[in-house]
């Protein structure tokens, strides 16, 4: 081998074959570093999920006892009134936009941010021309 990098220095040019070789040995490598990587990645990422899923484990076997010895130790208080499903609180003034548009993006809103529609209050829904 120490011979042929030898014979390889003392030349000006390799032929096709030796390329050939120098290439694809070349690519074999840097696959198998990716591949080392990769690997690396999800042993890194499974070992962080462990260490996350514990924590969430014992700090929420932590909450389940305090709420147990909250309950336990005070009657506990309504939470409030509930809403009724459909109903409204006030009225909608739609600019330049139909009530199928703004149904979707009333509903959106409701989906992304997690509160329930009944509980959201739309004043007004308005379409903004872009000056672009």
């Amino acid at each position: 081998m120490l011979n042929t990098l030898l014979t390889l220095a003392e030349r000006k040019y390799i032929s096709f074959g030796e390329a050939l070789n120098i290439s694809i040995t070349g690519i074999v490598v840097v696959m198998l570093v990716l591949a080392f990587l990769a690997v690396l990645v999800l042993l890194l990422s499974k070992s962080i999920r462990a260490v996350e899923g514990a924590a969430k484990k014992k700090s929420s076997a932590k909450a389940v006892s305090a709420n147990a010895e909250e309950k336990t130790s005070a009657p506990s208080k309504p939470a409030g009134t509930a809403l009724p499903e459909s109903a409204s609180a006030g009225d909608l003034n739609l600019y330049n936009v139909d009530e199928k548009t703004a149904a979707v993006i009333m509903a959106i809103v409701s989906n992304e941010s997690g509160i329930p529609l009944n509980r959201l209050l739309f004043k007004s829904i308005k379409a903004i021309e872009n000056k672009g």
